[in-house]
This record gives structure tokens, C-alpha cells and sequence, in this order.
């Protein structure tokens, strides 16, 4: 018996995290194996062990979902009462369907997948073990106040190497205060590291551990430390155990601990479980526990997310978009032409490019006429979605002779590339110039199982090849589209380089609830690609989009 519930959808599976629980002493409240779920699903078993009070956290092996909203609603209701952490198989889909737009291509089921535990506050690991260790971890452990990682060892090799895997990982290391050097000054021998990770050098008996972690359990600007000790023959690792373990336990903040070694600490990791402090096998678990701690603050965080925004509330401009996409269905059509999709996207108040439609070369270059130059022109034809690949667009065309010549290549190439495909016309436009622009790529498709899904990453034409991408689903408000952006690698150039100052993100989050709300007032749309969006310190624009 115990306090840890286990949901499994294979049976084989089932046998074996049994056998390897048993042998290592770990006890359940529940074990339950769902076959093939023609009755009982996830849904039904996380609403009952939700409520049991004999549950203390829930770990879930997962193949499939079949109703998603049964699952979603269950596991948001039960990960608001205790821990849920999730072991997903098929991460690797081999056999894919081929996708149109650059969304369906790198919104694969897995990341959806992701988002979906992530949306619900669960915490996702790779492996049954790490399930394990999770539960251990945040069972015995209090709440992050902040995401920022304190390291104190009597060993400088290892101190680095927990470094480098926190760095690595994405996570950050805590900055000393002025007074908390200080402080450390009076109690470590010269040659400490004066810096975090914390050495505090292999001679130290237990009264410099004592002294040290003293001044690091109060000082104000850290959370969490993770304790590293490596054997010396100087002091007993037992003894500097019994000496630490009192002072963690009395202590409001976070302790991890790694006892390097084996049979010469095996008593000290003894005391420190005893105590209920984490005690992991390497610095580079220890480190993948306080990653795991803040992932799940960060979940948390999404789950109790306010009500979403509706930033779009004027009826008759939803109503016009509504308009735009029932004429393309009724003409039979499934995908919009870059003019419609545009005023899809101006009726949400999404800033756009002003793109106007001309069927032959002749008439672009009357359009020309009425426009400043220089233009752009892109191919129009429904079975051409990325005109680029087949040479349907030109840039920086400076005079309407040029246009015209520009339309007249351009149908040449098409034909050639695409002999089959019927063109419409050409959309004609002003280039663009805004130099200190990021190319973001914003889109939504439709994922069999949890329906709309809104993705943000880096842009361009390159977008499959680059793979920067955060998924999340609707509907959303400015802190979760936030959050979205900050999982991004576009991110860090948003935010300001040499001569480019940091870019509007407000506006980028306002461009992700828009087209979340979008997706959901229209149901009709299945794929939506804003690609590029400029984003600079002006705000939004898109140049094209695909829908």
C-alpha cells in the first residue's frame, strides 16, 4: 500500500513497473489497467481518484486519447488537487500525412500533444523511472517562489557539471547578493569560488556546511539549493548527514541533495531520505529534478490561467469574415486566396499588408499606376499554396512596366512548374521595408483529437527547417499567448540586439488571442498560416497569409 495512484494502457507495462515498484519499496493507493477503453477511460478514472483522499499524486502511462474533452476536463480538475505526471508513447510519428501549410507541418501530434498537458497542469517526463522520481521530488518539496537554482558543493568538478546541465536545459542560476557574499566571506576559507555554484572546498568539516547552508537558506534573492557532496577521507559524509539533515528539515525552502558515491555515503543517503529530503544519484539528476519542479510551477501557473480575452467584439466584422469564407465554399473552393484571407484577417483587427487582386498582367500594371512603388506581386491560384516553391512571387518591382514584365514571367513559370493548376490572377502589393523586423510565423490547424491548435515560431521561408515552434490551445489570454512567445527561439531576437531595439510583443501575444479566438468563432477554418508577420518596435504586420 501507498499513496500513489498508476493508470496504464498497456498490461504488459503494468507487470513490469509492479515488479520494479516492489523492489523498490514504492506502494500504491490504486493501480488500474484500462485495456482497451470501450467503457472506462481516462476521464472517468482521474474524476475518482481525484477525489480520493487516499491519492496523494497520479502517474499515467498514455498511448492515445480518444475523448479528448473527457480527458482534458478530468485532468484539469485533478491536477488542481495533487500532482499528475505523464509518461506519453509515440513521441515519433513515421508514417505522418503530408501538410499543406507550413502549420500542419510542424504542429505534430505530439507537440499538440504536449500542449494539452501542459494546458491541463500536468508535468510530462520520458521515462517510467522518471515518473517515479517526479512524484518523489514534488511530494517532498515545497512550492518554487522562484525559478533560479543555488548549488553548494565541497567539490568544484561537480559543481560545473550541475552547471552545465542547468544551463544546457534552459534553466538559470541564481545571482548572490552583495550581503549574502559577504556573509559567506566570514564562514569559507580563502580560496572559495566566490560565486555560485558555491565550492566550499573538499577539507570542510561539518560546521562550514552548516555555516554555509545557513546563509543560504535565508538569504532573500534564493529558493532552491541542491547539495552536492563528494567523499573525502578527512570527514565521515555520515556524519556531515546527521549534522545538515536537522537544519533542512527546519528550514521553508527547497533542498535537493546528491550523495556521489556509493557504499561510502549509502548512510549518509540514508539520513537525508529519512528526513524526507530528495536525494538523487548524480548532479545531472539533481539538476533534471529542480528542471522538473519548474516545469510543473510553470504548468500550475497555466492551469490557473484567468478567463480567456476576447479582443474582437464587433459583430459585423466577425459576421464579414464569416461572409469572405462561406462565398469561397460555395464557389467550391477550399483554400482562400491571399486577398480573402487578408480580410479574414483585417476583420479581426489583425494589421495586413493592403493587397488588391488583378486577373492579368495587364491590369497589374494598372494597378501599378495607382500605387507607390516599388511593389510586390504574388501568384493567385487555389492549388498553389507556397507560391515561393514555384517562382510565383516578385519583389522590389519599381516601375508598373516592370509589374507588368514581372506577370507576364511569373504565369510562364507557374505553367512550367505547375502546368495543371488553375491561376486566377495576382495579388498586388506595396513592398515593404522595415529593416529591424523579425519574420514570425502565426498559425492554426485543426488536430483530430484536440481540435484547434494555435502555434507561434520563427518565420520565413525556411520555417520546417528551422522547427522553432510553441503550440498551445485555445482560447487564450495575453498571459498565456506570453508564454507561448517565451517558449519560442524568436524570442531572444524579439527582445532586442545591437541596433535592433526590442520588438512590440504585446502585439505579437494580441496577433496569437486574435487568431485564437478566430478558430474558435470559425469552426470552418482548418489551417491558417500568418507567414512572415513582421514584428519590430512599430508593432505587426502581415505580409501573407494562408487559410
Amino acid at each position: 500500500p501507498g499513496h500513489i495512484a498508476f493508470i496504464t494502457q498497456s498490461g504488459a507495462l503494468a507487470v513490469a513497473v509492479l515488479d520494479w515498484a516492489n523492489s523498490n519499496g514504492i506502494g500504491f493507493s490504486a493501480f488500474v489497467s484500462l485495456g482497451n477503453n470501450v467503457d472506462v477511460d481516462f476521464g472517468d478514472v482521474l474524476d475518482y481518484l481525484g477525489c480520493d483522499p487516499e491519492t496523494h499524486a497520479i502517474l499515467l502511462y498514455i498511448e492515445s486519447i480518444r475523448d479528448a474533452h473527457k480527458f482534458m476536463t478530468a485532468a484539469r480538475a485533478a491536477a488542481g488537487k495533487k500532482p499528475l505526471i505523464a509518461v506519453k508513447a509515440g513521441r515519433v510519428s513515421e508514417g505522418a500525412q503530408a501538410a499543406y501549410s507550413h502549420t500542419g507541418a510542424l504542429a505534430g501530434a505530439d507537440d499538440v500533444f504536449d500542449a494539452a498537458l501542459r494546458r491541463a497542469g500536468l508535468l510530462r517526463v520520458d521515462t517510467i523511472e522518471d515518473l517515479f522520481n517526479a512524484v518523489e521530488t514534488l511530494a517532498r518539496t515545497r512550492p518554487l517562489h522562484n525559478e533560479r537554482l543555488t548549488i553548494l558543493t565541497n567539490g568544484g568538478g561537480p559543481g560545473v557539471m550541475a552547471t552545465d546541465a542547468l544551463i544546457r536545459s534552459g534553466g538559470q542560476l541564481a545571482t548572490l547578493s552583495a550581503t549574502t557574499l559577504a556573509q559567506l566571506e566570514r564562514c569559507l576559507p580563502p580560496n572559495w569560488s566566490r560565486g555560485n555554484p558555491i565550492d566550499i572546498i573538499g577539507d570542510a568539516p561539518p560546521e562550514r556546511y552548516v555555516q554555509a547552508l545557513q546563509t543560504l537558506l535565508v538569504a532573500p534573492e534564493l529558493d532552491t539549493v541542491l547539495f552536492i557532496h563528494t567523499p573525502t577521507a578527512i570527514v565521515p559524509s555520515d556524519e556531515i548527514a546527521r549534522t545538515l539533515a536537522p537544519l533542512v528539515q527546519a528550514s521553508s525552502r527547497n533542498v535537493l541533495s546528491c550523495w556521489l558515491g556509493r557504499d561510502g555515503v549509502a548512510d549518509a543517503r540514508h539520513i537525508f531520505a529519512a528526513a524526507g529530503i530528495p536525494t538523487y544519484d548524480s548532479p545531472e539528476d539533481g539538476v533534471s529534478a529542480f528542471l522538473q519542479m519548474v516545469n510543473y510551477r510553470r504548468n500550475q501557473a497555466l492551469l490557473l490561467a484567468d478567463a480567456p480575452d476576447r479582443l474582437v467584439t464587433d459583430a459585423a466584422a466577425i459576421e464579414q469574415a464569416q461572409q469572405v469564407i462561406a462565398a469561397a465554399l460555395g464557389s467550391g473552393r477550399q483554400w482562400l486566396t491571399e486577398v480573402e484571407a487578408k480580410a479574414v484577417l483585417a476583420a479581426y483587427s489583425i494589421p495586413v499588408a493592403p493587397t488588391q487582386l488583378a486577373m492579368t498582367p495587364r491590369e497589374c500594371e494598372q494597378l501599378a499606376n495607382t500605387m507607390a512603388c516599388p511593389l510586390v506581386i504574388k501568384i493567385v491560384a487555389p492549388a498553389i499554396v507556397h507560391k515561393s516553391d514555384v517562382g510565383g512571387v516578385a519583389l522590389d518591382l519599381k516601375s508598373p512596366q516592370a509589374v507588368r514584365r514581372a506577370a507576364e514571367a511569373m504565369l510562364q513559370d507557374v505553367h512550367q512548374a505547375r502546368p495543371n493548376a488553375e491561376v486566377i490572377g495576382f495579388s498586388v502589393q506595396p513592398m515593404v521595408r522595415r529593416p529591424h523586423a523579425q519574420e514570425v510565423l502565426v498559425g492554426a490547424t485543426t488536430d483530430p483529437i484536440f481540435g484547434p491548435v494555435v502555434l507561434v515560431g520563427q518565420g520565413g521561408v525556411a520555417v520546417e527547417v528551422i522547427g522553432d515552434r510553441a503550440i498551445g490551445l485555445p482560447p487564450l489570454n495575453m498571459a498565456l499567448a506570453a508564454d507561448l512567445v517565451a517558449r519560442t527561439r524568436v524570442a531572444r531576437l524579439l527582445a532586442g540586439y545591437r541596433d535592433h531595439p526590442p520588438a512590440d510583443k504585446a502585439a505579437l501575444c494580441a496577433t496569437l488571442v486574435k487568431v485564437a479566438q478566430m478558430i474558435t468563432d470559425l469552426p470552418a477554418i482548418r489551417e491558417l498560416d500568418i507567414n512572415p508577420l513582421l514584428v519590430d518596435d512599430q508593432g505587426v504586420l502581415a505580409l501573407d497569409a494562408r487559410l
